[in-house]
């Protein structure tokens, strides 16, 4: 009969290997779990790095809206982003610091970032007191890595390195433009909160420096892409100011692949208060002297609630006058979602969806003519 002793160390050895195998068999299933959520991550980069080459234009909400889009569907995605922003957090680093506008560079970046939500609170968190009230970490971050460069490009490409997303965001320039406009009573309005306001009634819209040069590398993602898109966004403040950059325009203008527009969802109050469809496209067709090859048009009915909302505003729909507007195929689908139950907002997945189907019905047809 064996002692207490053996009983114990007998006792002691048979929990240890059953320890072992139990640990044994967790590690396996740990390292087959982990081996496969690799094997998919690789499986969607490859997916995503085989995806149609897109450079979209804009600025605001607009863009990042299509950018969370899109990530789920390539990996060769360049945003152009504006740089005349003047307003909150922006408007006071550029006035105080001397840095092109942060705040729309920023969103996109956040946009295309693989978890957009994590990196969401924290970029966007915005202080409410003391001297840094009213500005955005991701704001001051770049402010950060401008100082530290010396160059806000390459604080920009820093960013988009540090940040490892699905695409790269540009400034469409890096010199200090204004957005200046003329109204129908010749009033000539400066920046882009006077644009803002009287956009119902300019007559002209400009940049100066008129001669703005573009980055290299906007003109260079112009000439590769596979499908050109410009907006959602603000009509004056986010797509205009990059079309009104000449070489950018003539980019556009030689184009061979399909230039889509996205017609916003609602108008703008001030801005483009009133406006149809064939308003927005007189100024994208005024800017880049050519119709876009498509238009985007939001045909979902917007709940009454909330319209009725936006309409106290000064806000409506934006739809056409008549049979749609003169130049550029208009195709109307349910583009719209709405967020919080309150706020009108593109549908990114859908969007994206039509953009794709665009891009491969120009491929067939290259195919089909070669």
């Amino acid at each position: 009969m064996p002692s207490w002793e053996e009983f114990f160390l007998g006792a002691l050895a048979g929990g240890a290997l059953a320890f072992g195998v139990r640990f044994i068999e967790e590690r396996k299933r740990w390292v087959s779990q982990r081996h496969r959520r690799s094997t998919m991550s690789k499986a969607v980069d490859l997916r995503l790095s085989l995806g149609p080459k897109v450079v979209a234009f804009g600025g605001g909400t607009g863009l990042s809206t299509l950018l969370r889009g899109l990530k789920h569907f390539t990996r060769n995605v360049t945003a152009v982003v504006t740089v005349t922003d003047e307003g909150g957090s922006s408007g006071r680093l550029r006035q105080e610091w001397g840095v092109l506008p942060p705040g729309d560079i920023r969103n996109c970046l956040v946009a295309l970032a693989e978890d957009d939500n994590a990196l969401n609170r924290l970029l966007n968190f915005r202080f409410d007191h003391g001297e840094l009230a009213g500005h955005s970490l991701g704001n001051l971050i770049l402010l950060a890595a401008t100082e530290l460069s010396g160059d806000f490009r390459l604080a920009v490409e820093e960013m988009n390195s540090l940040l490892a997303i699905r695409g790269k965001v540009l400034p469409v320039t890096t010199e200090a433009v204004v957005l200046k406009g003329r109204t129908d009573l010749g009033t000539e309005v400066t920046g882009e909160l006077q644009v803002s306001a009287t956009g119902a009634s300019l007559t002209d819209v400009w940049l100066e420096p008129r001669d703005a040069r573009p980055l290299k590398d906007v003109l260079d993602a112009i000439n590769g892409a596979e499908i050109l898109v410009l907006g959602p966004g603000s009509l004056f403040t986010s797509v205009l100011p990059n079309l009104l950059i000449s070489d950018v325009a003539k980019r556009l203008r030689r184009a061979k692949v399909p230039l889509v527009y996205v017609a916003n969802l609602m108008t703008q109050p001030g801005e483009t208060e009133r406006f149809s469809l064939e308003d927005h496209i007189f100024w994208v067709r005024r800017a880049l002297k050519r119709n876009p090859d498509y238009i985007l048009l939001n045909n979902a009915k917007i709940p009454p609630d909330v319209a009725s909302r936006y309409a106290e505003a000064g806000s409506q729909p934006v739809v056409p006058m008549s049979q749609g507007p003169d130049g550029g195929n208009v195709i109307e689908g349910n583009f719209l979602a709405i967020k919080d139950d309150r706020t009108v907002r593109h549908d990114s997945v859908r969007l994206v969806e039509s953009l794709m189907r665009l891009v491969r019905e120009a491929g067939d047809q290259r195919i089909w003519t070669r």
